[in-house]
């Protein structure tokens, strides 16, 4: 696990000094295309803060930059296809033992205009977790559950707490986050406040026990972000509690917040992470809470016309559950290509 962490600060390091040298480039070649664009979408062009709707109904195509900036914002007009990959490494405190856990993660994220003043952002999360026990194992073993939870409230993982032997891959729980938020960002600070509230579900599609809650579960999400100048700051915090599902399934009672802090190196690199605060409500005080810190760099680039944000995180978790299975170090990698919901009649 040290060396993967390793290689990942050493990823970190090349993408900020290669930033700085791609945003000289990134402004010379704008310099270059301007000439051969109307006077109209230059002005579009000048303007990092100009709708890109307006851009796009104008005949003009928004720079990377403003697409940057759109994706920049979790409730903006553009619809996004996160392709996520979280790495934990487990401990085990029982007995000393420690093995990977992966989860992708994959999550369409797309608005909807309700009307002049509010916008549906709807969220279809599903995951594919790979975790080191084995299944037919765990049907003939009797002992006690412990749920330990991954990345943006992916499955739970009921596992034998003296064990991590074997490895189990395949589909888990899918889930659907429906978040009401204003059309127009309200100005703060030279900046703008972001900020809807809605619903969150989790459906027990796992293909194996062990990859998921085999719960139904419900609950409210609440996010709020302020998109500044350079800093871009703000939680999403999500709960979930079962309703329906397997009796012998353990409850779900669980919170994800889901907190970021992104500082802009120039309008197409950030620095900065998006840990989450899990704290599973059916643990005592000792086990509940998993609190990480984390730093990363992500970058926006054109691959032909579409733009796409490549990323990745390291995590240490300064507050983790003493006496069960937990994950002190975990490092995330995601790629997210965008586009602006301008372009498809059905979200307007």
């Amino acid at each position: 696990m040290q060396q993967t962490l390793h290689s990942l600060y050493l990823l970190i390091a090349l993408l900020v000094a290669a930033s700085f040298g791609l945003n000289n480039a990134y402004a010379q070649s704008t310099e270059g295309e301007e000439a051969a664009v109307s006077e109209e979408c230059l002005a579009f062009a000048a303007d990092p803060n100009a709708d890109v709707g307006d851009v796009l109904r104008a005949g003009c195509e928004p720079t990377l930059a403003q697409m940057a900036a759109l994706m920049d914002n979790p409730l903006g007009n553009v619809a996004m296809l996160f392709t996520q990959f979280d790495g934990y490494n487990l401990e085990n405190p029982t007995n000393g033992k420690d093995a990977e856990q992966y989860v992708y993660t994959g999550i369409a994220q797309f608005p909807k205009k309700l009307s002049q003043d509010w916008n549906l952002i709807n969220r279809v999360v599903w995951t594919v977790p790979s975790v080191p026990l084995d299944q037919g194992r765990i049907d003939n073993f009797d002992a006690g559950i412990s749920n330990l939870q991954g990345n943006f409230i992916p499955p739970g993982m009921p596992a034998p707490i003296d064990l991590f032997d074997g490895r189990t891959t395949g589909f888990g729980d899918m889930y659907y986050v429906g978040l009401f938020a204003p059309t127009v960002p309200e100005d703060v600070l030279n900046g703008k406040l972001v900020w809807g509230v809605g619903f969150d579900l989790s459906f027990p599609t796992a293909s194996e026990d062990i990859l998921g809650s085999d719960k139904y579960s419900a609950g409210p999400s609440v996010l709020a972000a302020y998109l500044g100048p350079k800093w871009k700051v703000g939680a999403l915090v999500q709960h979930y509690w079962d309703y329906a599902g397997d009796d012998d399934a353990a409850d779900v009672n669980f919170t994800n917040l889901q907190y970021l802090y992104y500082y802009s190196i120039n309008p197409t690199t950030s620095i900065g992470a998006a840990p989450n605060i899990l704290i599973d409500w059916e643990q005592d005080s000792n086990n509940d809470v998993t609190l990480p810190i984390g730093i990363g760099i992500n970058k926006t680039i054109n691959i032909g016309k579409v733009p796409v944000r490549f990323g990745v995180e390291v995590f240490y978790s300064a507050i983790q559950p003493d006496d069960i299975v937990g994950s002190e170090t975990s490092w995330r990698f995601y790629v997210i290509p965008a586009a602006p919901s301008a372009l498809f009649e059905w979200m307007q």
